[in-house]
Protein backbone atom coordinates (compact mmCIF):
# COMPACT_ATOMS: atom_id res chain seq x y z
CA UNK A 1 0.00 0.00 0.00
CA UNK A 2 1.29 3.46 -0.84
CA UNK A 3 1.40 5.61 2.30
CA UNK A 4 2.22 8.99 0.76
CA UNK A 5 3.34 10.74 -2.40
CA UNK A 6 5.57 13.84 -2.43
CA UNK A 7 6.23 16.26 -5.26
CA UNK A 8 8.74 19.08 -5.17
CA UNK A 9 7.91 22.74 -5.63
CA UNK A 10 10.07 25.84 -5.72
CA UNK A 11 7.11 28.21 -5.23
CA UNK A 12 4.85 26.84 -2.48
CA UNK A 13 2.39 29.73 -2.91
CA UNK A 14 1.80 28.88 -6.58
CA UNK A 15 1.57 25.18 -5.70
CA UNK A 16 -0.98 25.95 -3.00
CA UNK A 17 -3.12 27.93 -5.45
CA UNK A 18 -3.03 25.03 -7.92
CA UNK A 19 -3.65 22.13 -5.53
CA UNK A 20 -6.33 23.86 -3.46
CA UNK A 21 -8.28 24.42 -6.67
CA UNK A 22 -9.26 20.73 -6.71
CA UNK A 23 -8.00 18.62 -3.78
CA UNK A 24 -10.44 20.01 -1.16
CA UNK A 25 -13.32 19.15 -3.52
CA UNK A 26 -12.06 15.56 -3.49
CA UNK A 27 -12.13 15.54 0.32
CA UNK A 28 -8.49 16.36 1.07
CA UNK A 29 -7.74 18.66 3.98
CA UNK A 30 -4.73 20.98 3.85
CA UNK A 31 -2.22 21.44 6.63
CA UNK A 32 0.47 24.05 6.00
CA UNK A 33 3.81 24.08 7.71
CA UNK A 34 7.30 25.42 7.33
CA UNK A 35 8.13 22.33 5.29
CA UNK A 36 5.35 22.86 2.72
CA UNK A 37 1.84 21.56 2.10
CA UNK A 38 0.32 18.35 3.43
CA UNK A 39 -2.97 17.09 1.99
CA UNK A 40 -4.76 14.20 3.68
CA UNK A 41 -8.21 12.68 3.70
CA UNK A 42 -9.94 13.10 7.07
CA UNK A 43 -9.72 10.22 9.53
CA UNK A 44 -12.68 9.25 11.69
CA UNK A 45 -11.98 8.67 15.40
CA UNK A 46 -10.73 5.13 16.06
CA UNK A 47 -10.11 4.56 12.34
CA UNK A 48 -6.89 3.96 10.46
CA UNK A 49 -5.68 6.76 8.17
CA UNK A 50 -6.86 6.64 4.58
CA UNK A 51 -3.78 6.49 2.37
CA UNK A 52 -2.07 7.96 0.53
CA UNK A 53 -1.38 11.44 1.80
CA UNK A 54 -0.07 13.95 -0.73
CA UNK A 55 2.76 16.36 0.07
CA UNK A 56 4.09 19.37 -1.82
CA UNK A 57 7.49 20.33 -0.42
CA UNK A 58 10.62 22.28 -1.24
CA UNK A 59 13.52 20.00 -2.05
CA UNK A 60 15.61 18.73 0.86
CA UNK A 61 18.90 19.35 -0.94
CA UNK A 62 18.09 22.97 -1.78
CA UNK A 63 18.44 22.41 -5.53
CA UNK A 64 15.57 23.40 -7.83
CA UNK A 65 12.62 21.00 -7.87
CA UNK A 66 12.07 19.07 -11.08
CA UNK A 67 9.27 16.93 -12.43
CA UNK A 68 9.98 13.23 -12.91
CA UNK A 69 10.01 12.08 -16.52
CA UNK A 70 7.34 9.38 -16.60
CA UNK A 71 6.01 10.20 -13.12
CA UNK A 72 2.36 11.04 -12.59
CA UNK A 73 -0.02 11.25 -9.66
CA UNK A 74 -3.69 10.40 -10.29
CA UNK A 75 -6.63 11.57 -8.20
CA UNK A 76 -10.03 9.91 -8.48
CA UNK A 77 -13.04 12.18 -8.97
CA UNK A 78 -16.65 11.19 -8.29
CA UNK A 79 -17.86 11.45 -11.89
CA UNK A 80 -17.05 12.71 -15.37
CA UNK A 81 -18.50 16.18 -14.75
CA UNK A 82 -16.28 16.58 -11.72
CA UNK A 83 -13.24 15.63 -13.81
CA UNK A 84 -14.14 18.38 -16.30
CA UNK A 85 -14.89 20.95 -13.59
CA UNK A 86 -11.73 20.26 -11.57
CA UNK A 87 -9.54 20.16 -14.69
CA UNK A 88 -10.87 23.60 -15.66
CA UNK A 89 -10.38 24.95 -12.11
CA UNK A 90 -6.80 23.67 -11.99
CA UNK A 91 -6.02 25.35 -15.33
CA UNK A 92 -7.36 28.66 -13.99
CA UNK A 93 -5.19 28.17 -10.88
CA UNK A 94 -1.93 28.01 -12.82
CA UNK A 95 -1.85 24.51 -14.27
CA UNK A 96 -1.18 23.65 -17.89
CA UNK A 97 -3.19 21.25 -20.02
CA UNK A 98 -1.64 17.88 -20.82
CA UNK A 99 -4.81 16.32 -22.20
CA UNK A 100 -8.42 17.46 -22.23
CA UNK A 101 -10.86 15.37 -20.20
CA UNK A 102 -12.26 12.48 -22.15
CA UNK A 103 -12.00 8.77 -22.83
CA UNK A 104 -8.75 7.21 -23.95
CA UNK A 105 -8.78 4.29 -26.38
CA UNK A 106 -6.01 2.45 -24.54
CA UNK A 107 -7.95 2.27 -21.26
CA UNK A 108 -11.24 0.61 -20.27
CA UNK A 109 -14.55 1.87 -21.66
CA UNK A 110 -15.42 3.79 -18.47
CA UNK A 111 -12.04 5.38 -17.74
CA UNK A 112 -12.57 9.13 -18.17
CA UNK A 113 -9.46 11.26 -17.54
CA UNK A 114 -7.96 14.73 -17.89
CA UNK A 115 -4.24 15.46 -17.56
CA UNK A 116 -2.47 18.54 -16.19
CA UNK A 117 0.91 19.85 -15.16
CA UNK A 118 1.20 21.77 -11.92
CA UNK A 119 3.20 25.04 -11.93
CA UNK A 120 6.41 23.08 -11.27
CA UNK A 121 5.77 20.66 -14.15
CA UNK A 122 4.58 17.62 -12.15
CA UNK A 123 2.04 15.60 -14.14
CA UNK A 124 -1.39 15.14 -12.55
CA UNK A 125 -4.36 13.05 -13.71
CA UNK A 126 -7.96 13.55 -12.64
CA UNK A 127 -10.08 10.53 -13.50
CA UNK A 128 -13.39 8.77 -13.00
CA UNK A 129 -14.25 5.20 -13.87
CA UNK A 130 -17.85 5.04 -12.64
CA UNK A 131 -19.55 2.10 -14.42
CA UNK A 132 -22.93 3.81 -13.92
CA UNK A 133 -22.01 6.64 -16.29
CA UNK A 134 -21.97 6.41 -20.09
CA UNK A 135 -18.80 4.79 -21.37
CA UNK A 136 -16.66 5.33 -24.42
CA UNK A 137 -18.64 2.85 -26.49
CA UNK A 138 -22.15 3.89 -25.35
Amino acid sequence: MIAYVTVGADDIGRAKQFYTSFLPTLGYELEEGLEGLSFALPVEPDQSPVSPDFYVKPTFDGCPASAGNGSMVAFEAHNQKQVRDLHAAALLAGGTNEGQPGFRASYGPNFYVGYLRDPQGNKIALFSSDPNEPGRDD
